[in-house]
């Protein structure tokens, strides 16, 4: 696709979320079963039920804006997602394996956040405030995921049982 115009540059970006989102919940299958953590793995099922809903409401602003919803793969979060998966077998122990799963679920995650965060200004800019209130919806859930939930459980919990193994 040629991109021409500020709208064009939205939906690309738009696509690129979709990928995005797309892979962290192709990849949450494995960390989940990778988990030992209790409260890490209902976060993780939680977050798997946030993705859902966050793919099917880029799906439903690609289709308003008639976009194909995945006409891109973002290799950035690809390159992201297969250091994870290299990762997993090398963490020796449950607890030291939750904590580097921790650490890999908020590199992706921050990563989710700052395309939403471009995706939702992009719609600001275009006036597209109903797009935008869509993306910055979820853009909250994953910051309160991300640097709520994940950091005081690894902070208070996992991190410091892995440190102590």
């Amino acid at each position: 696709m040629e991109i021409t115009t500020f709208k064009d540059m939205y939906i690309v970006e738009l696509q690129e979320l979709a990928s995005v989102v797309r892979q962290v919940e192709d990849c949450l299958p494995a960390v989940e079963k990778a988990v030992s953590y209790p409260a890490l793995r209902r976060i993780i099922l939680d977050t798997h039920q946030d993705t859902q809903l966050q793919k099917e409401r880029l799906a439903t602003i690609l289709r308003m804006r008639g976009a194909e919803l995945e006409a891109h793969t973002d290799q950035a979060m690809q390159a992201m997602v297969s250091e994870t998966n290299k990762m997993l077998p090398m963490l020796k122990g449950d607890d030291l394996r939750d904590a580097g799963l921790i650490a890999s679920i908020q590199r992706l995650k921050h990563y989710e956040i700052a395309v939403y965060g471009t995706a939702a200004a992009l719609a600001g800019q275009l006036k597209l405030r109903d797009d935008q209130d869509v993306l910055l919806e979820s853009l909250e859930e994953e910051k309160k995921l991300t640097d709520v939930e994940l950091t005081a459980l690894a902070e208070q919990e996992v991190n410091p049982d892995a440190l102590a193994a």
